[in-house]
């Protein structure tokens, strides 16, 4: 007599068949979450792309006219705007119209908020008053009318006359920092970024 032997390894056809589908399941859902999160991320960064292009084009015809009456370089002014505001998105210059973070002095129109200034190496909070403006373009003319003016409580006339001066953006982003226009100290480089 012939005895089978029984083998060791003995496969289920229901349980290979339920095994392959949970691996096939799985594999289905990580590709499918793989899949819509590089097509959300694709999508979300045109959508960034979009609204950064709509801010630049929106103020185009403002600072190339503050760059004509004031000599104050276009491409600062873009850069200044969308450093001080996030591109148009901070509460400064959603709620105020304020694109550049200009403080308010002898009875401007004002809202008085917190902000963040260096001090004695240090980024310290506190309140502030900040120039209310009724447009986009008013706000940047006053800021332009501010470099080729300065401010009224310096005693040099002409604070930003180095910025006025500058040939090129990294030149002028230079003197910003140079003439005092913001505590930040990495000011310069993020302007230049």
């Amino acid at each position: 007599m012939i005895k089978k032997r029984k083998s060791k390894f003995t496969i289920n056809i229901g349980w290979l068949i339920l095994i392959l589908t949970l691996v096939f399941i799985i594999f289905s859902v990580g590709y499918y979450y793989y899949e819509n999160n590089y097509m959300y991320n694709i999508y979300n960064q045109k959508d960034v792309i979009k609204k950064h292009r709509n801010f630049i084009n929106r103020l185009l015809p403002s600072v190339t006219d503050a760059q004509r009456k004031y000599n104050i370089l276009a491409s600062i002014s873009l850069s200044q705007a969308i450093l001080e505001s996030n591109w148009g998105s901070s509460k400064l210059a959603t709620n105020y119209n304020n694109l550049f973070g200009v403080k308010a002095y002898n009875g401007q129109p004002s809202v008085k908020l917190s902000t963040n200034e260096f001090v004695n190496g240090n980024f310290i909070n506190i309140k502030g008053y900040f120039r209310v403006y009724k447009s986009w373009d008013d706000s940047v003319q006053s800021h332009a009318k501010l470099l080729a003016n300065g401010t009224s409580w310096n005693q040099y006339q002409y604070q930003y006359q180095d910025v006025i001066n500058s040939d090129n953006y990294i030149e002028a982003a230079h003197n910003l920092q140079i003439d005092g226009y913001a505590t930040d100290p990495k000011y310069t480089n993020k302007i230049i970024e």
